[in-house]
Formats: C-alpha cells, structure tokens, sequence
C-alpha cells in the first residue's frame, strides 16, 4: 500500500509515532511511504527510513523546491509543506493510481485494507466530513460562493491519483489562493473543499477520521453505539484536530493515554 506525508522537521517525531500505529494495527501488510518535503536534512530522511525498514516497509522522499507555495497563507502550525497534498498527483510517479495522504497527527488502531480499496470511480477523493454544525455549518457559510455541500478534513484523504492527473489544474490551485488569502482560515483544506468538494467521496468518521474532540458527540449521535469500545474495536484512523497536539506537556483529552502508549513504543 502506498502511504503520503508531507512536512517539515517539527513533524518527524509525531510522524514516527503515527507509522509505528500503523505498522502495528496493519501487521501483514507492506507499506511505501512516500514523503514530500522541502527542508529535511539527510540524516533525518536516513533515521526515518531505518526507522521504516524496521517494520518491513520502505521510504520514498519526494523534495519539493522551496518556491512551491512559498508566498501561499501559512501560521503557526499550518506550514507551507500542508499545500504539497494538493499536487500530490504531479510529483508522485506515474505508475500509481492511488494512495492514502495521512497528516501525522493521527493514530491507525485498525486495518487500513477496506480503507484504501474504497472504490474512487468518477472521484478525485475520499475523504470524512465533521458531521458537527459548530464544525459544518460555518465552514459552509465561509465558503458560500463554492456551493460546497459538506466541508471534508484533509487530515486523511485517499487520493485517486489518475483522476486527479486529468482533471486538476495547478494553475488554478495558485489562482484561487492568491484571490481567497484573506480568507483562508485552514489553508490547504479551504482550496480542496473550495475547488473540489463535489468531486469528493464521502468515508465514515466515526471510522476514518474519527475526532478525538468529540467523543461525547460521536456517542451520543449513535445512540450510544460508538463508545471507547466500539472504537477500539472499528475506527481505523483516530484524529488529534485542533490546536492541542498529544505530543504537547499541557495536552489533557480521552485518547491521551493511548497516544502515549503508541508514543513510548515509537520514540523509545
């Protein structure tokens, strides 16, 4: 299976512990994991891949010159690097027809197989939207020149990558972020649901981007179906959203614990 990062030194570590979950929970299967980035160093590009090959799977690193996206809106933990998804399908070889893009604030606790053979016919993604109105609506509202139906998390996208070589244009990507600038509240996931939000099959939350804010919400929308339980043993990906990351001393929140866990496994 192919797997997507893109980020800069700041990201490696969470990104180590988000991979060993993988590798973990996905045991007989063999990953590719190709990262884009503009300013790693070699001996961090060298640790990662040992790193890697220790679980059976491979690193591919993609550099992207520095000029890309380089005057594009970015801020505290919002790096210039989160915009490389967006030309995934242009710097990824040509041999792939889709892979699976996961930010490195998350944590896999089940199989991703089901997950990545979704079937993207006619799609250029799948990806979850926040089913929250604080979350929907106003992201809706925001973007109401777009006509976007559902505002979709870019945290985890399986990209179908010869859709995508077809029918995005990268031009157009620069257009739109220079006009919206000012507007652009979450960077990169503004120009995907902006631009491509009706091209974008629709996946579970509560199974694959599942927002670990919300545990309350996800349990009661269920009708109480979807308790620590029912995710330990189903939902896929859990996503750390938001400001407070896992990783931080002052980070308190219902899956703290279990990053920890995957953390001292990780970084040990």
């Amino acid at each position: 299976m192919n797997i997507l990062v893109t980020l800069d030194a700041n990201y490696i570590k969470p990104l180590k512990v988000a991979l060993k979950s993988l590798f973990l929970n996905n045991r007989d299967e063999m990953f590719t994991i190709y990262l884009m980035h503009s300013s790693l160093k070699q001996t961090e590009l060298d640790d990662l891949s040992r790193f890697i090959q220790e679980h059976g799977s491979m690193l591919r690193p993609i550099y992207v010159a520095d000029d890309y996206f380089l005057d594009a809106p970015a801020q505290s933990y919002y790096t210039k690097e989160m915009y490389y998804r967006l030309l995934a399908f242009k710097f990824l070889p040509e041999s792939l027809d889709r892979i699976l893009y996961l930010d490195p604030d998350i944590l896999v606790i089940n199989p991703v197989r089901e997950l990545y053979e979704t079937d993207l016919k006619g799609y250029l993604y799948a990806a979850a939207y926040h089913d929250k109105i604080s979350v929907k609506e106003v992201n809706k509202i925001r973007l109401t020149p777009y006509n976007i139906d559902a505002y979709y998390n870019s945290g985890v996208l399986l990209m179908n990558l010869e859709e995508q070589r077809q029918h995005i244009d990268e031009q157009t990507i620069y257009q739109f972020v220079e006009k919206n600038r000012a507007r652009l509240i979450m960077p990169d996931q503004d120009v995907l649901n902006a631009l491509y939000s009706k091209k974008i099959k629709s996946l579970d939350e509560m199974l694959y981007n599942y927002d670990t804010r919300f545990y309350s919400h996800y349990k009661i929308k269920s009708n109480g179906i979807c308790d620590m339980d029912y995710i330990i043993h189903h939902t896929v990906i859990l996503h750390f959203c938001g400001r407070k990351k896992p990783w931080k001393k002052r980070y308190s929140g219902k899956f703290h614990a279990l990053y920890k866990h995957y953390e001292k496994l990780a970084l040990a």
